[in-house]
């Protein structure tokens, strides 16, 4: 299993050569959830999982609820989800200190909760989430490819599940990068991209906002009472989503030994770039479009097809948003990597044994095939994702971390930390669920428009 041995001291056995590793170790720990890293590693890797593409739908979210409660929305996602991944990282590290370092979420779950939590509630959850953020990241980098194209086509035939099929075949040679540590480059990399297409979005915005060009800037809020109301936790799902991250742990597993401490440093990292990003980006975009902002606010550099902004310029923030989805997609594979690793890799062969690659190669490149054709035939996965939001990310963000933080250290009913946790799981418990119920029924509606591989 993941967690090694009451016994066993963490510390020296993840310093010990692979061959000496104790057999409580699996293949997919042993060779995916490599403890190597640095606290700067673990801040690449975290910034990549967090602060993605899918910010550039905030402006959107804002539409449902208007600047004042559009700004509270996204301090308190920023605040609760800094403090929930704190209080995780400290439970690991409690675990760790007592000999059972735990390297993936469902190992947490089986004990603190029990085995049940862990493989019938956590573990199916967390690969939801992971695998809908791969399937969503191979849509939105055809989407992007699709607009690079139209704008030197026009007039273009391509489909869109074309270029849902061409990024694909680059995570598929992505995929193959054996470890969660073997990305530390390419998440470096992604920091700055998201920093580059988050002040593209924002530059464009303020121009096309300045310009005549823009839309009239209207911020009320569309709709009847009923849409409103939906609208609202439609846009808290899709917050939510924004600030996800699902794979603490297994991100915390890639730290080399002592963990203490580390965790910390490499969040501060990660929400400084979040900080910049995505209030830049919500702002900006909101003032420029109002009511009238895209679910992607690329898109709002469009108007009837003709560029507000210079095409140089679309086409590069695409490109900077192609590349750094790349980087997401294969971040949020690795959960899936190291159950496959466990299943079908040998611990005690090399991992570079002809026994381990042709399994693993096998096994990525179906999984990357897999959820490369569900994006080219659900192009609607923008409302699906919403599900994922309120059904995934809100447990394992904003739900369990404060349930893990009470459980482990058994903070006094009169403390302080005790009633903000409480509130905190209550809150975000009924907000998960009121958030699905709207989720459902934006699909519901929007079901008549839904066609199998449809060139949206």
């Amino acid at each position: 299993m993941g967690s090694l041995g009451p016994n066993a001291n963490a510390r020296a056995v993840h310093h010990l050569p692979h061959k000496h590793l104790p057999q409580e170790l699996d293949a997919g720990a042993l060779f995916v959830l490599k403890s190597k890293g640095s606290w700067m590693h673990c801040g690449y890797h975290l910034t990549t999982s967090i602060v993605a593409p899918p910010l550039l739908s905030l402006p959107f979210a804002f539409t449902f609820l208007g600047w004042a409660v559009g700004i509270i929305c996204l301090v308190v996602g920023a605040l609760v989800t800094f403090y929930s991944y704190n209080l995780l990282s400290l439970v690991l590290e409690h675990h760790a200190q007592l000999g059972r370092r735990h390297l993936r979420f469902r190992d947490m779950a089986n004990d603190i909760l029990g085995p049940r939590w862990g493989r019938y509630f956590v573990g199916p959850i967390q690969f939801m989430v992971c695998y809908g953020a791969v399937i969503a990241c191979t849509l939105l980098g055809g989407q992007c490819m699709k607009a690079i194209y139209l704008l030197s086509e026009p007039n273009g035939t391509m489909k869109l599940y074309e270029f849902v099929i061409i990024f694909g075949s680059l995570m598929l040679i992505l995929a193959q990068i054996p470890s969660f540590h073997s990305l530390r480059h390419i998440n470096l990399i992604s920091l700055f991209l998201c920093l580059a297409y988050s002040a593209c979005a924002t530059a464009g915005s303020i121009y096309i906002g300045n310009s005549s060009k823009g839309p009239e800037k209207d911020y009320s809020l569309k709709g009847d009472t009923e849409s409103q109301i939906f609208g609202i936790f439609n846009a808290i799902a899709i917050i939510a989503t924004t600030y996800g991250n699902g794979i603490i742990p297994e991100i915390q597993a890639t730290i080399a030994p002592p963990v203490k401490g580390k965790m910390f440093k490499a969040l501060c990292i990660c929400y400084t770039v979040l900080i910049v990003t995505f209030f830049t980006v919500a702002i900006s975009g909101y003032w420029a479009f109002g009511n009238n902002s895209e679910g992607l606010l690329l898109s709002n550099f469009l108007d009837d097809g003709k560029p507000l902004v210079p095409k140089w310029f679309i086409l590069m923030t695409n490109l900077f948003t192609i590349l750094q989805l790349s980087a997401v997609g294969v971040v949020y594979l690795q959960p899936t990597n190291e159950v496959l690793e466990r299943k079908f890799a040998d611990p005690n062969s090399k991992e570079f044994s002809t026994r381990n690659v042709i399994p693993r190669v096998i096994s990525r490149s179906l999984s990357v095939v897999i959820s490369t054709t569900v994006a080219a035939m659900l192009p609607f996965f923008g409302d699906i994702n919403a599900v994922i939001g309120a059904f995934g990310f809100m447990p394992l963000d904003f739900i369990l971390p404060v349930v893990f933080f009470n459980l482990t250290f058994k903070p006094s009913k009169r403390s302080l930390v005790f009633w903000l946790n409480v509130t905190i799981a209550v809150v975000f418990s009924a907000l998960g669920v009121i958030a699905a119920v709207a989720a459902v029924r934006q699909i519901v509606l929007d079901a008549k428009t839904y066609r199998l591989f449809a060139n949206v």
